[in-house]
């Protein structure tokens, strides 16, 4: 969630391309990756990962 929160903090938006990878305290982290797995696995989301990412306007 930090990572996806730093790119939208920094763009304005959360349409991530896939392979894209964001820096997170020196960390790799495939943002991309995690966002797309997401969006398959939305049913099986915790109510509280759902709601974080809607508010960063997660594009379902």
């Amino acid at each position: 969630m930090a990572a996806a929160r730093q790119f939208h903090a920094r763009e304005g938006h959360l349409t991530v391309p896939r392979k894209h990878v964001e820096d997170v305290d020196g960390e790799p982290v495939g943002l991309g990756q995690f966002l797309n797995n997401a969006r398959r696995r939305a049913a099986t989301l915790s109510p509280q990962r759902r709601a974080d990412l809607d508010a960063l306007g997660m594009r379902w």
